[in-house]
């Protein structure tokens, strides 16, 4: 478990409840049954009896189930597997009876030895998760329940046989009651020996050599290292003998003598997040000087040649020539550019779902959803992006609330967050809302004109939904004290947001008789929406959209793939632009997030933007769209270091992002990324080869399965779509 992942559960002050089912090894004999299984899977199998252990360390209380075993007898030698990979005796005792006594709400009756408490205990012959311990008796509430005959004594172990001068070695192997006894003849001859153990007394025969008939039969008692006593020889002889305890019967020390700590299995390095492409460090600002480099500020300086950037303490601290400060790393820029980092206003990435199909689901947030280890979030790094909106889907016209986050690869989810951002909600027009790909839906609405409805009756509900708490709330506290308390509604005060400019909308559209009728609505009820995305009528409209104070988040060329955006063009976004709207071109799509500076660049293609206009469709002309832009979208002394240095020209098909910076911090880097694939690679020829002596050794495999991931769009639901053709 990685230490951001502890640190949050940590700060959650919650006890855990945590199994002990390790996954099994996989079979990877075959190089492509290997290949079938990730670096993940593989590094959860070798890691997964480190968790405990983790979690003691990091001080995190938990209590350990049996559930999820296959076999409750694997219970015990589970959680003694976790105690050799470093949980503590201690720990584990604590976490099978204090901690779960603690949860019930009865450790003032079970869970310890103590004066007045119930009568539950055992009685064993040893530390109970040492592997030799026996249980002699479970007690419970004063009543004991024997499993075992307390005087059974455990004889197992080697021994030095004198027999009337004659040397052997004894073996003693087994469970106490139920020994096994062998006489090893010299170093290669052995015979099984026929015994029994009672109480303090022994019997025991064997042949003395492989070609003899008779048996020397010998009877004796305890000594307090071993055996002494009277026997025959095969000739009839009597004789004495011992037997002197040397060792365990597997050649290891004595567990009398006072045996070595074991050492924990080395095991390989946490990762963060915990899949390929994983830091073993997570990234930390740096102070360093990018220089002799293109600068694209987005400002009014324009375009600066062979210039350098300071970033320290995570901000853009100085621009200029020559510049140098004590301490910094330098990185050559020469013939390369920097741009402010690329913010996709439109995305569905690092969500674990996007849809809830209902008319209005505005009490939802996607930041309660976030999964950080999204791989599609490292590939979005490799192409320059640095921030984006993870938005709700458009299966409803009332959507859920979106997160702003800025892509801290190998953080945990609340860190993606960017603090102290403005809220914003996702509204949708159209064929996803009114189930145009679904005839059998019979879900209100179903027509555009529906689709208006539910926003008035929304807005509506909202107004009344206040006017009750202002009524409750104005009354004296006498009345106050006997009324009934209006019900609280989570929808009503997402709508009430929206009205009071706290919750702010950027609304899935496409036809432009929609466009305008929400823009209607929202002057109707006082308010304006703030961002149209997707927008493909938006050229139709966009004297309007000025007027009106919307921005507009556009593909850059995409059209015809459903009916209602037949009329898109690829001028839509040049068009917008010059009509005065604030303009960006986003994604919607995990692959096409990482090709955001490709897709400005077609607005140059198409309707002729200059190229600074271009960038600024994917870095500071969405910032102002997510109310961001004081503090990213362009390089100015102050502003956060979000920032990328590109290869090439940043429009340029041939651009590869070679550094993508967020708040000072590297957190993709391409010569690391490409030392990092030789490490993994190398990574796991090591667990293939530790899998492969696993399965020698007897342990069980399982077979690796191919799993394809699901890539959330604005229409998915349940990672399956309702409208094919939408991206």
């Amino acid at each position: 478990m990685n230490t951001s992942a502890l640190n949050e559960i940590k700060a959650t002050k919650a006890t855990l409840i945590v199994p002990v089912n390790y996954p099994d090894a996989y079979d990877v004999d075959d190089p492509l049954d290997a290949a079938r299984v990730s670096l993940a899977e593989m590094k959860h199998w070798e890691l997964a009896p480190t968790n405990l252990a983790a979690l003691e360390k990091a001080g995190i209380p938990f209590a350990i189930t049996a559930n999820g075993l296959r076999k409750v007898s694997d219970f015990i030698p589970n959680i003694r597997k976790a105690i050799e990979y470093g949980l503590s005796e201690t720990a584990a005792l604590q976490a099978l009876t204090t901690t779960p006594a603690r949860l019930i709400g009865i450790d003032s009756q079970v869970g310890s030895l103590k004066k007045g408490m119930i009568a539950n205990f055992l009685i064993t012959s040893g530390k109970i998760f040492d592997e030799k311990t026996i249980i002699y008796e479970n007690w419970i509430q004063g009543k004991p329940y024997g499993i075992k005959p307390l005087d059974t004594k455990d004889f197992s172990g080697n021994y030095r046989l004198t027999v009337s001068g004659s040397n052997y070695t004894l073996e003693v192997t087994g469970e106490p009651g139920a020994h096994k006894a062998r006489v090893k003849l010299n170093d290669t001859t052995a015979v099984d020996a026929q015994a029994t153990f009672k109480e303090n007394l022994i019997t025991l025969s064997f042949k003395p050599s492989a070609k003899e008939s008779g048996t020397i039969r010998l009877s004796g008692w305890t000594e307090s290292n071993g055996w002494k006593g009277k026997g025959q020889l095969v000739n009839g002889q009597w004789v004495d003998w011992t037997a002197t305890r040397t060792g365990d019967a597997n050649g290891g020390t004595s567990a009398r003598s006072g045996s070595q700590e074991k050492k924990a299995p080395e095991v390989g390095k946490v990762i963060y997040p915990f899949i390929a492409h994983g830091y073993s460090t997570l990234p930390v600002a740096e102070t360093m000087i990018i220089k002799n480099t293109t600068v694209w500020t987005n400002e009014a300086e324009g375009i600066l040649q062979n210039t350098d950037v300071l970033i320290k303490d995570g901000k853009i601290a100085r621009i200029g020539k020559n510049l140098s400060e004590p301490g910094a790393r330098i990185i050559d820029g020469t013939g390369k550019h920097l741009t402010p980092g690329i913010i996709d206003e439109h995305s569905h990435i690092a969500t674990a779902s996007v849809n809830d199909v209902a008319t209005n689901s505005g009490m939802v947030r996607i930041g309660d959803n976030i999964d950080a280890e999204n791989i599609n979030v490292y590939r979005a790094l490799a192409g320059g992006v640095v921030a984006v909106q993870i938005l709700h889907g458009s299966a409803n016209p009332i959507g859920g609330q979106s997160a702003l986050v800025k892509l801290r690869w190998g953080e945990a989810p609340e860190n993606y967050k960017i603090q102290g951002a403005d809220r914003f909600i996702k509204f949708a027009l159209g064929e996803n809302v009114k189930r145009t790909a679904n005839p059998s839906s019979i879900r209100y609405p179903q027509t555009r004109m529906g689709v208006e409805q539910v926003y008035v009756d929304a807005f509506t509900s909202a107004l009344e939904y206040k006017k009750k708490w202002d009524a409750y709330n104005s009354l004296p506290a006498k009345e106050k004290a006997l009324a009934i308390k209006p019900r609280r509604d989570l929808a009503d005060e997402a709508m009430l947001d929206i009205l009071n400019k706290k919750l702010f909308i950027t609304c899935h559209s496409y036809v432009q008789s929609e466009i305008n009728m929400l823009m209607k609505v929202a002057e109707r009820f006082n308010f304006r929406v703030n961002t149209f995305t997707h927008i493909l009528e938006g050229y139709k409209v966009a004297d309007k959209m000025a007027k009106h104070g919307v921005a507009a988040s556009s593909f850059a060329d995409w059209w015809n793939y459903k009916w209602e955006v037949r009329y898109a063009i690829p001028y839509n976004a040049a068009i917008l632009t010059r009509a005065g709207v604030v303009t960006a071109i986003n994604s919607d799509d995990a692959e096409m997030g990482r090709r955001l500076n490709q897709e400005a660049a077609k607005t140059v293609k198409y309707g002729g933007l200059s190229e600074e206009e271009a960038l600024k469709t994917v870095t500071l002309n969405p910032a102002k769209m997510l109310h961001l832009d004081n503090q990213m979208g362009s390089i100015k002394v102050g502003k956060s270091a979000d920032v990328v240095l590109w290869s090439n020209h940043p429009l340029s098909v041939y651009a590869k992002a070679e550094k993508t910076i967020i708040d000072g911090k590297v957190y993709f880097d391409l010569e690391k990324d490409l030392q990092n694939r030789k490490e993994q690679e190398a990574e796991r020829a090591r667990l293939i080869q530790k899998m492969k002596d696993a399965k020698r050794s007897g342990a069980p495999t399982q077979r690796g399965e191919a799993r394809s991931q699901v890539m959330f769009h604005c229409e998915d639901v349940l990672g399956v779509e309702f409208n094919d053709h939408e991206h």
